[in-house]
């Protein structure tokens, strides 16, 4: 009875604030819409009691965990889902530690980070293989006129940073966190570079050599089970795609001395990264973060792009380019999770039911999160600071003149 009339007066508080096209139904049959007239576009099974004070504070992490538990099932579409949890957290949470922009520091060390690492990445490749694009790139993609499929759009991003960076046949390149090897094959391939990548992924290590092999690249091309910390030399040009996310807001300046420490004194260096959009360099709100580290990310902390600027400046690095790409990554997103649904009974045969929902939640939930900039991402192209303006181009027209 105490649950039944709490339960009544959330759902009224709801209806009155929002008027959402969904409704809620319990395991005894019972129903309640948080809509007046809407037919409902979605519908919230709740299994057990055990759901319900998950539910009477709907943060994004606790819906987040009410569902990947098992304690909720959701039918609907699955944009129709995120726009409805987005809307009751919205609209319900009052704590202020669940709707504030929190900062939480990790400890990364290297230890931890490879279990981090190795807890997102080392999945399977089978699994990733399903949603993402032919060559497995596992960041945003770069429409350049928006209307590209995935798999051409990948290519695109990765010629863009290529470009970008000005890399000439013959140059070393090192790409900190290599993923399964697209960008390194790419130099090699197209832009006759001499590349090391480095991942602390064993599944990506394992891939990405064997895909160096088939293109029999192995002269040219060298992947490492390494930690980039660990990586010595010098190499006239660096890259670093959707690594810096796991190093740790404290950390970034000595993660880009490193990098500037790796950089020839006339090299070109370029971090893609996603950002936090909170001045302050707070985690996504109404508790999407806290769900994140705990279930997709762990330790992942996401900077303001005015502290990675600083920290790289503090690193030793001059930023001569900065370009958001916010809007392309809520398309792959978007493109991500369209493959996710339409694979998803072959999902089911690769990861148990908690990582499938947990895969399937997150993936739409970014989309959403980059859609109405709770997150952003950005390309930061560096050199040494203290050179010469002179050596700088004029314009970025450079950057647009290889074609695919």
């Amino acid at each position: 009875m105490f649950w039944e009339k709490k339960l009544a007066q959330w759902v009224e508080e709801v209806r009155s604030k929002a008027d959402l096209p969904a409704r809620l139904v319990l395991w005894s049959g019972q129903q309640y819409d948080f809509g007046h007239f809407a037919a409902p576009a979605v519908t919230l099974k709740v299994n057990s009691a055990s759901a319900l004070p998950l539910l009477l504070t709907p943060s994004l992490d606790n819906l987040g965990e009410a569902y990947v538990k098992g304690k909720i099932d959701i039918e609907g579409k699955l944009a129709d889902i995120i726009n409805i949890s987005y809307s009751l957290a919205r609209n319900t949470v009052t704590s202020a530690g669940k709707l504030a922009r929190v900062r939480r520091y990790f400890t990364h060390s290297k230890s931890t980070d490879k279990r981090a690492i190795q807890y997102h990445y080392d999945v399977s490749n089978a699994f990733y293989k399903l949603w993402l694009d032919e060559n497995m790139v596992y960041s945003c993609a770069y429409f350049e006129n928006g209307d590209e499929d995935l798999a051409t759009a990948q290519l695109k991003k990765i010629d863009h940073i290529l470009t970008k960076i000005q890399v000439k046949e013959g140059q070393t390149l090192l790409d900190i966190g290599c993923g399964w090897g697209a960008l390194v094959l790419r130099a090699a391939q197209k832009f006759g570079a001499r590349s090391v990548g480095v991942t602390l992924s064993q599944n990506q290590f394992d891939l990405a050599t064997a895909r160096v092999k088939a293109a029999g690249l192995e002269d040219r091309i060298e992947i490492r089970l390494q930690d980039y910390r660990d990586v010595q030399g010098q190499f006239d040009r660096i890259t670093s795609v959707g690594m810096f996310e796991h190093v740790g807001r404290k950390n970034l300046p000595g993660y880009f001395r490193k990098v500037h420490d790796l950089l020839a004194d006339d090299g070109v260096a370029m971090n893609h990264g996603i950002t936090s959009s909170d001045a302050d360099s707070g985690e996504t709100a109404l508790g999407g973060g806290e769900f994140i580290d705990r279930y997709v990310f762990p330790d992942g902390e996401l900077p303001h792009i005015g502290l990675a600027l600083e920290a790289a400046q503090r690193g030793g690095l001059e930023a001569v380019d900065v370009e958001s790409l916010r809007r392309h990554y809520a398309h792959t997103l978007d493109l991500w999770a369209e493959n996710f649904e339409a694979r998803a009974e072959e999902a089911k045969q690769l990861v148990d039911d908690e990582k499938f929902r947990i895969w399937r939640v997150y993936l739409a939930g970014c989309a959403y999160a980059f859609e109405h900039d709770d997150v952003s991402i950005f390309q930061i192209v560096c050199r040494k600071a203290g050179r010469s303006a002179t050596t700088l181009p004029w314009s970025r027209r450079y950057m647009y003149g290889k074609p695919l």
